[in-house]
């Protein structure tokens, strides 16, 4: 995932939904999906884009989205749509408070923005109800979506060590989609689209393995500090080794 630049081609659908509106490319992932800011940071909306096969993607982020907000701090959903003229599909969203945990001042004081990631999580893990949760992260449902993708699984990876906490995990806690407030606290979070019932140790396993991809080696310590827990490395590497198979 990389921020692309400020030059770079906004598709048909994308321009026409901001009309004379600035738009400003946030985000492209490494299956061409794209990410826009429609208008101004405090005002606007975020609109994200990708090719007709992630119609089904965004249908699961717009219904995690919805479930998610009465109890943590994500983007309103405002629009879901295919449209015919480019081949794309668009999910637009409000504009939360925050900016992403990687934005350069982020970068420049890793330390902090490492902790505030962890402590994050750990919010977003107290906060979502398990027993009203209608998505699934874990092994098997994850295991099989990868299948149904022509992916082979090792065998090693069938047997998941034993549950240490069942959680509503993010299901992409990279640390880009973490928003922070301009002191550090931790004040939304973006990308839910894999939302879902899966032990703690799910995210945190690829929370805490994000953090060199944007800030270097070394900082793993402190965002199990932030969280406050203890780092468990079997289930760590179980299911770091999950999120890379899979």
């Amino acid at each position: 995932m990389t921020i692309p630049p400020p030059t770079a081609h906004v598709p048909a659908s994308v321009r026409r939904r901001a009309g004379d509106s600035p738009v400003v490319p946030v985000w492209e992932n490494a299956d061409g999906g794209l990410t826009f800011r429609v208008g101004e940071s405090s005002s606007g909306v975020h609109v994200k884009w990708g090719p007709a096969s992630y119609r089904d993607l965004f249908r699961r982020e717009a219904s995690t989205l919805r479930w998610a907000a009465p109890w943590i701090t994500v983007p309103r959903v405002l629009e879901l749509d295919v449209l015919d003229a480019d081949g794309g599909v668009i999910l637009v969203t409000s504009s939360i408070a925050g900016r992403s945990a990687v934005v350069p001042d982020w970068i420049a004081r890793p330390e902090t923005a490492a902790r505030a990631c962890g402590e994050a999580l750990r919010q977003l893990h107290d906060a979502l109800p398990v027993a009203s949760c209608p998505f699934s992260w874990q092994v098997d449902t994850r295991i099989a979506e990868a299948e149904s993708r022509g992916v082979v699984v090792p065998e090693a990876l069938r047997s998941a060590p034993p549950i240490d906490r069942l959680v509503v995990c993010h299901g992409d806690p990279c640390v880009p989609n973490t928003l922070l407030d301009d002191v550090g606290a931790p004040a939304g979070f973006v990308d839910l689209g894999a939302l879902g019932l899966a032990d703690r140790w799910a995210d945190l396993a690829v929370g805490s393995m994000s953090l060199e991809w944007n800030y270097g080696p070394g900082f793993d310590h402190l965002y199990f500090e932030g969280y406050g827990i203890e780092p468990d490395r079997e289930r760590v590497g179980y299911y770091r080794a999950l999120w890379n198979a899979t």
